[in-house]
């Protein structure tokens, strides 16, 4: 590889990167601006975080987006790992495509189309939008996302250690719970850290399922940006993403044990060389 092939992949991931992270960092940036215009800089100051003790409605928001997100992120963890094992372990069922199909539509779906369809399945039920409606709307979006990761694990779990197991007096549940579980629960925790950040982070599905009593915090500064934007939206902002990047950084963390874990185990696996002679 030539030197101005080498420096132009250089440049262009540069770029790339410029382009995907600069607004992130300008925007942590300016929450620690002394000024209240956020386009001129007029020091260094922390006091936009304190002011944050003090606003009841982002913090409201805040512990509203955070107890839908761990408790839809919970539920769809839960139905994606019974998805998964309807899927690798039940066989060729006859209803097998159609299931696949619609734990996998929201994948496919436009999120402004999923939104109007809970809706409208709210007001044709007479349910009262709020919190349940909001667990729910999350559970709908995030559980796709859960199966695929678990499923991808279940693909790799050898179900003969699960018949062995059985064999040996455990019942299908037990040889589950004792064998495949322990296997996939890297799979299991990524899972739900990604729907835990997906809830976080919605706004379409929240704007459709959720009521004046119930509102996230992404609904909230999406409401007061539309007004111009303070320095506390610049500081709750910041929050938010160093609290999605903390759990993106957990998944991968977990991720790359359950890689090295598994690598670990295909050495033990492997024969020596005085074994093999």
């Amino acid at each position: 590889m030539s030197a101005a092939s080498l420096w132009a992949r250089r440049a262009t991931l540069l770029v790339g990167f410029v382009f995907l992270y600069a607004p992130i960092v300008i925007l942590a940036v300016m929450s620690f601006n002394a000024s209240r215009l956020v386009s001129v800089w007029g020091g260094f100051s922390t006091k936009w975080y304190a002011a944050l003790l003090e606003n009841e409605q982002l913090l409201r928001s805040a512990k509203i987006s955070l107890a839908a997100a761990l408790t839809s992120a919970a539920i769809a963890t839960l139905l994606g790992l019974f998805a998964a094992i309807a899927l690798a372990r039940f066989g060729c069922f006859r209803t097998r495509m159609l299931f696949f199909g619609a734990v996998h539509a929201p994948l496919v779906l436009p999120e402004v189309v999923l939104g109007l369809a809970l809706l409208t399945c709210f007001v044709a039920l007479g349910v009262g939008r709020g919190f349940v409606t909001l667990v729910i709307g999350h559970v709908t979006l995030t559980m796709c996302f859960t199966t695929v990761a678990i499923l991808a694990a279940m693909r790799d779990c050898d179900p003969a250690l699960e018949e062995a197991a059985m064999d040996l007096g455990a019942t299908p549940p037990e040889a589950f719970v004792r064998v495949a579980l322990p296997q996939i629960a890297p799979a299991v925790i990524t899972a739900y850290l990604l729907a835990f950040t997906l809830s976080l982070d919605d706004l379409i599905i929240a704007s459709f399922a959720t009521g004046p009593g119930a509102t996230t915090l992404p609904m909230r500064i999406y409401s007061q940006v539309r007004l111009g934007v303070s320095p506390q939206i610049n500081a709750i902002s910041t929050l938010l993403l160093a609290l999605v990047a903390v759990a993106l950084g957990l998944a991968a963390l977990v991720s790359y044990w359950r890689a090295r874990r598994n690598l670990q185990a295909v050495k033990t696996a492997a024969p020596t060389p005085n074994n093999a002679s």
